[in-house]
C-alpha cells in the first residue's frame, strides 16, 4: 500500500517560497503541495496551476484547510509570528523561515503558545544546520579531533543588496545565520557583541556601513568573528573556520568547478544564496517532512529562534552605539531540551 503523502501549504511565493514549492513538488519524497497563498495573487495562481495545487485567498484559509497537514511560512519576517501562532492554534506543524520573529517579545509569544499546545510544532529555517560542510565541522569538533574550540571565524559576503538595506539589516538578515551557526556549532550561548564599521566600500549606499566586523564571545570565552560584506560584487561567498587547541576545522570557498581558457585558470563560485545553499535547503525540507511523518521534531526549534533574535537585536544596538553590548543568557525551557 502506498504511503500517504504529507500535504503541505506554502504561505509566501516570492523567491524562497517559490523555491520551497519546487522542492516539495519535485525534489524531495513523502510530501506534496496542496495549497498556496501570496498577496501577489496572480503569481500564486500561476505557481499553483503548475503543480496541481490550489491558490487560496488568505493565509488563514491555507492554515485551516482540511487539505493541508503542515505549513511552510516564507512571507516577510514581520508576518512570521502571527502566522506561526495561527499554525499552532490549528495544531499544524510549521517550518518558519528565519527569523522566527523580528522581536524577542513576539518570539516569547510563540514559545508560550507552543508550550501550551503540549507538543513541538515549530521548526525555524536555519538551513545551514543541514549543509554538509557545516555538519562536517560540527562532527570534527564533537569528536575532539581539534581539541577545545578557541576561535570561530566566519565570512558572509553577498554580491549586492537593494539601496533600502541598512546597517542594522546586516545583523538581522545576514549575521543572524552566523549567530545560529555559532550557537549550534559550539553548543553554548553568545554573551556579548560589538560591531566595528571600518572603511566603506564605494559600492554601498551612503547610509550603509559595509563591510562590518562583528565580534562576539560565547559563554566559555570562544571568540566569534563575523565579517559581513553585503556588496562584495564578485559572488556569494560564505566561509567558516573553528580554531581549536589541537588543530582546526574549516569550510572554505565553494568551488563549482574550474576551467582553463586564454592562459587563465578560472574557478566558478556561487552567484547567490540559492545556488550556495540549494542542497542544504533541500535536506532541511526533507528532514522536516521526515520528522513530521515519524513524529520526531527536527531542526532548529522556537527557543533557537528566540536566541538568534535576542543576539541579533543586541547586535543592532551595538551598531547604533558602537559599544560592546552584554547579552543575558536566556533560560531554556525543559520543553525544548
Amino acid at each position: 500500500m502506498a504511503t500517504e503523502l504529507l500535504r503541505v501549504g506554502v504561505i509566501g511565493t516570492g523567491n524562497i517560497g517559490a523555491d520551497h514549492v519546487d522542492r516539495v513538488a519535485h525534489q524531495i519524497s513523502g510530501a506534496r503541495v496542496t495549497a498556496l497563498f501570496d498577496v501577489a495573487t496572480d503569481r500564486a495562481k500561476e505557481l499553483a496551476d503548475q503543480i496541481g495545487a490550489v491558490a487560496m485567498s488568505t493565509a488563514s484559509n491555507v492554515i485551516n484547510s482540511a487539505d493541508v497537514d503542515a505549513i511552510i511560512i516564507a512571507s516577510p519576517g514581520e508576518y512570521h509570528a502571527p502566522l506561526t501562532l495561527e499554525c499552532i492554534s490549528a495544531g499544524k506543524p510549521v517550518l518558519c523561515e528565519k527569523p522566527l520573529a523580528p522581536t524577542v517579545e513576539e518570539c516569547d509569544a510563540v514559545i508560550a503558545a507552543e508550550q501550551a499546545s503540549g507538543r513541538r510544532l515549530v521548526q525555524v529555517g536555519f538551513m545551514r544546520r543541514n549543509d554538509a560542510g557545516y555538519r562536517h565541522m560540527k562532527d570534527n569538533l564533537a569528536s575532539g579531533a581539534i581539541g577545545e574550540p578557541l576561535i570561530l571565524h566566519c565570512e558572509h559576503r553577498n554580491p549586492d543588496v537593494p539601496d533600502s538595506f541598512t546597517s542594522e539589516m546586516s545583523m538581522t538578515d545576514s549575521v543572524i545565520h552566523e549567530i545560529d551557526t555559532a550557537r549550534w556549532l559550539l553548543s553554548e550561548e553568545i554573551v556579548r557583541v560589538r560591531v566595528i564599521a571600518g572603511k566603506q566600500t564605494p559600492n554601498a549606499a551612503s547610509h550603509l556601513n559595509d563591510p562590518q566586523l562583528v565580534i562576539m564571545e560565547s559563554q566559555s570565552g570562544v571568540i566569534v568573528s563575523v565579517e559581513v560584506f553585503v556588496n562584495a560584487r564578485y559572488g556569494y561567498d560564505v566561509r567558516c573556520e573553528i580554531v581549536g587547541s589541537n588543530g582546526f576545522t574549516s569550510l572554505g570557498v565553494q568551488d563549482l568547478g574550474q576551467y582553463v581558457s586564454d592562459t587563465r585558470r578560472t574557478a566558478v563560485m556561487p552567484a547567490n544564496w540559492r545556488i550556495r545553499f540549494g542542497d542544504a535547503y533541500r535536506a532541511e525540507i526533507q528532514d522536516w517532512v521526515n520528522g513530521i511523518t515519524m513524529g520526531q521534531p527536527r531542526g532548529a526549534n522556537s527557543f533557537d529562534g528566540l536566541c538568534a533574535t535576542h543576539v541579533a537585536q543586541a547586535a543592532v544596538r551595538a551598531v547604533k552605539s558602537g559599544a560592546t553590548v552584554e547579552i543575558p543568557v536566556l533560560e531554556q525551557p525543559d520543553f525544548y531540551r
